[in-house]
């Protein structure tokens, strides 16, 4: 049972929800500390205290980022595979596991998540071994990041709807750019957030 918060607990339970859902894994102490405004590790840490005593948080000490929201319902989403961020790999669609992710963690609500493979988005803060949540659609705005199949196999790139033919960018200089007929191209779904094991 979770008891009344203070206006300041309260503030302070916003920042690390709203950090979660930004980065999509909670803050160190340092990261919070700053984020609140105070100057010490040790001020964080008693506020966290304080969320965990009421309810609200449950503080795994073992882990550098070891704070878990608890007023929070869960969703399980099914994690569905590989997709690359490099070269396109062959699509594999075979549900790996159920993964309890906090309901309202991300702006949109996600269909499935990917595990990333490579490091061609790395500029965007996508990393090898990242979990991205997507949300199942086909259709996709110039700008957004995708997971788009081509033929069969399924990549993660921002698109480019602008250029005369699609174009599926990397953000990473090392990787090129992919461009193909509009035809062999196939909008999987848009990113909406990621979860780093940590």
């Amino acid at each position: 049972m979770t008891e009344t918060l203070t206006e300041r607990q309260g503030e302070v339970l916003a920042v690390i929800r709203d950090y979660i859902q930004v980065n999509g894994i909670a803050p160190t102490h340092a990261e919070l500390a700053k984020a609140i405004g105070v100057s010490s590790t040790r001020a964080a840490a008693d506020h966290l205290k304080a969320l965990a005593k009421k309810g609200h948080i449950h503080l795994h000490n073992e882990k550098t980022r070891g704070i878990q929201l608890l007023s929070e319902a869960f969703v399980e989403l099914p994690l569905i595979g590989m997709v690359a961020a490099g070269s396109p790999i062959l699509a594999m669609e075979n549900v790996e596991r159920q993964v309890p992710v906090p309901e309202g963690l991300f702006r949109s609500r996600p269909t499935y998540l990917l595990r990333v493979r490579g490091d061609s988005m790395k500029d965007a803060g996508i990393l090898d071994g990242d979990m991205i949540a997507i949300q199942k659609t086909q259709r996709a705005r110039h700008g957004q990041i995708v997971v788009a199949r081509i033929h069969d196999e399924v990549t993660v790139k921002y698109l480019d709807t602008h250029a005369p033919r699609p174009v599926l960018l990397p953000a990473n200089d090392a990787y090129d750019p992919i461009t193909f007929e509009p035809e062999e191209l196939a909008i999987e779904g848009v990113f909406v957030g990621l979860i780093r094991d940590v």
